[in-house]
């Protein structure tokens, strides 16, 4: 149904830009998926499995806490507009509200000293004694800084760990039963080996602040097969019904359009891309070697799963490549 597209996939894997793939497309009522490669290649070499679980790095932004605030704010427990202090007085900056957090727009700036050395009250105060920069509200710089605030938000009104929170608030009502933060060490894909660092990374969270922070992490940590998120796809586009969905129609609807106040293509939480006609799309990526994208309007979806930076970062290559990948979707999704 995509032949271009599935051939780059299929190349990435065949020149050894990855291990291998997991990726699965969304048509209408059609679904196909496919596994390729390796799930690693060092200290062994190991056949990629269906089913496996990869750490999904940034897409627990997009599935889980985008996800859970949008349903605080449906529920009127907070609002995108409330300042960061109103939940988080330690933050120094009034002029920070949760959109430019979601957005991506905060201006929120600064370097930590020995940032992955430290244990997690340290990193918890560090990174609440970050300053505001001269591009906020002004300009889009990713950043995993907001989506953690947003956690520690959610930990304020719900009085538990955000990750835990994420769990019963948005994975089990959505019956996601393999997307987890605690998984099986065997079933996972490693996603990177450091042989004189951490060893072979399987099973725990890649994310140095993540790894850090651990239940108390709310921009990276979840884990999933491909079929979870693919069945989350279905959810986004109206397709998968439960009896209490975290989030109504209308809130997913309204994600398809532009929050930064200046055209800087991030809606809430996600990312905006634009098909060949012109119309928007939702869109993020995982720095592991991810990417999801949800057409609402063509009613279509594509996920894709890889481990792209094992057996060593920050395999430059694959960026330009994978972004040929979603180009090439994008034109052939007509």
């Amino acid at each position: 149904m995509y032949p271009q597209t599935e051939q780059k996939i299929q190349a990435l894997v065949a020149n050894g830009i990855v291990p291998g793939v997991s990726y699965g497309f969304i048509q209408q009522q059609h679904t196909w998926t496919n596994y390729l490669g390796a799930s690693q290649l060092l200290p062994e070499k190991k056949a990629l499995q269906a089913g496996q679980l990869y750490d999904l790095a940034s897409l627990t932004k997009v599935v889980a806490t985008t996800t859970l605030i949008l349903k605080l704010q449906e529920q009127g427990r907070l609002a995108i507009t409330d300042p960061v202090q109103k939940y988080l007085p330690e933050f120094g900056d009034g002029r920070v509200t949760l959109r430019h957090l979601l957005t991506h727009t905060s201006g929120i700036t600064g370097y930590i000293p020995n940032r992955n050395q430290l244990a997690a009250p340290a990193l918890t105060k560090a990174l609440l004694g970050l300053s505001v920069g001269a591009d906020f509200g002004r300009k889009v710089v990713y950043s995993d800084t907001g989506l953690i605030y947003l956690g520690w938000i959610i930990e304020r009104l719900l009085k538990e760990p955000v990750q835990t929170a994420l769990t019963h608030e948005v994975l089990q009502p959505l019956h996601l039963n393999t997307m987890t933060f605690t998984p099986e060490k065997a079933r996972c894909v490693p996603a990177s080996y450091e042989p004189t660092g951490r060893g072979l990374i399987q099973g725990v969270v890649h994310d140095p602040k993540a790894f850090i922070l651990g239940k108390h992490c709310a921009s990276a940590g979840l884990f999933s097969n491909l079929a979870d998120l693919l069945q989350f796809c279905r959810f986004m586009l109206g397709d998968f019904t439960v009896n209490q969905p975290p989030i109504s129609s209308a809130t997913i609807a309204a994600l398809y359009r532009d929050y930064t106040g200046f055209d800087g293509g991030r809606s809430l939480g996600w990312q905006l891309l634009y098909a060949a006609d012109g119309h928007p799309v939702i869109y993020h990526t995982g720095f592991v070697g991810h990417f999801m994208l949800i057409d609402a309007t063509k009613h279509n979806a594509v996920v894709f799963l890889s481990n792209r930076i094992h057996p060593t970062a920050p395999n430059k290559p694959y960026l330009a490549l994978r972004d040929e990948i979603v180009t090439t979707y994008l034109q052939e999704a007509k």
